[in-house]
């Protein structure tokens, strides 16, 4: 039986990758109570950087948005390889932090975490709104545009 966030993600044209493995000494979740903490993600895909640059220099508001709802697919990669594929354990997503690349002068860092935040809403609908930081970076790991991580509130 298809789960009810499994759903979601179909209709929403999405197939979650498999969960990146972490390119440090960390690891990519941690549980504490009934929360999980999911370090940052990047905008990786088939195990490939994308969206490399800088917002206000090489890359537009709109890339930027779009490498920020890759990198929420990718944490929301990790949080079902944490629950071991069971995304319906998810209560609410609890806050979000992330993370531009972005020259000084470039003011837009919200605009471009909404990639992100909008779809984590998408997924989860007003379980998926959330408190949020967006902040600007003078450069991010293998010189990728966002980096996104996240807290979510689970059950057993």
């Amino acid at each position: 039986m298809t789960s009810k966030i499994q759903a979601r993600l179909a209709e929403l044209g999405v197939t979650l990758p498999v969960a990146p493995t972490p390119a440090a000494n960390y690891v990519p979740a941690v549980r504490a109570g009934n929360l999980l903490f999911i370090a940052g993600q990047v905008p990786v895909q088939d195990g490939k950087a994308q969206f490399l640059g800088q917002l206000g220099a090489t890359l537009t508001v709109e890339e930027g948005q779009s490498a920020a709802r890759l990198c929420a697919i990718n944490v929301l990669a990790q949080v079902a390889q944490a629950l071991g594929g069971d995304l319906d354990r998810v209560v609410r997503c609890v806050r979000v932090g992330g993370f531009v690349n972005a020259v000084p002068q470039f003011t837009e860092h919200p605009k471009v975490v909404n990639g992100a935040s909008d779809f984590f809403v998408a997924v989860f609908g007003d379980a998926g709104r959330h408190a949020r930081t967006a902040v600007g970076a003078g450069s991010l790991p293998r010189g990728v545009a966002v980096e996104v991580e996240a807290v979510f509130e689970i059950r057993d």
